[in-house]
């Protein structure tokens, strides 16, 4: 419960300030009544899958993917776009074809999408396979994924 809470507050910070640092973010915690520790904040950074984009104010600032489906940021969406070759719905499956080395940078960003259709992914070399629930849903998630690919 104490973890869920904290994941919380740690969302709305930094969508409401600019944290650059663990330390910031730690003493912003703790002055919200959440006793915490720079490893504690690292373990959350973590678990969230938070990273640093460039700030306004300050050189950077963390941030996360959005729940929202098909929100990335730049840089996410342009890793997605540099290494994608197709995409292929096969029944429920999803092939996802990349360039050599790449299938785990596209296996990334697809399940940082948070698409609920996808209930699992495998990522390769040169492919990433998604599993979703029905054939039906394949193809929406390969639309969805062909459109981040065209901009």
């Amino acid at each position: 419960m104490l973890r869920n809470a904290r994941h919380s507050k740690i969302l709305e910070i930094i969508s409401e300030k600019e944290i650059e640092t663990q330390e910031e973010l730690c003493a912003e915690l703790n002055a919200c009544n959440f006793s915490v520790t720079q490893a504690t904040i690292s373990r959350d950074i973590k678990e969230l899958h938070l990273f640093k984009v460039a700030g306004i104010t300050k050189r950077f600032r963390y941030t996360c993917i959005n729940e929202n489906e098909g929100e990335l940021s730049d840089k996410m969406r342009g890793l997605f776009q540099a290494c994608v070759i197709n995409i292929q719905a096969v029944g429920n499956l999803i092939v996802v074809k990349t360039l050599n080395g790449n299938g785990a940078n596209a296996g990334v960003v697809i399940d940082r999408l948070n698409y609920k259709e996808v209930v699992g992914s495998v990522a390769g070399d040169d492919t990433t396979l998604l599993i979703c629930e029905t054939p039906a849903d394949a193809v929406s998630v390969r639309d969805r994924l062909n459109k981040i690919i065209q901009g």
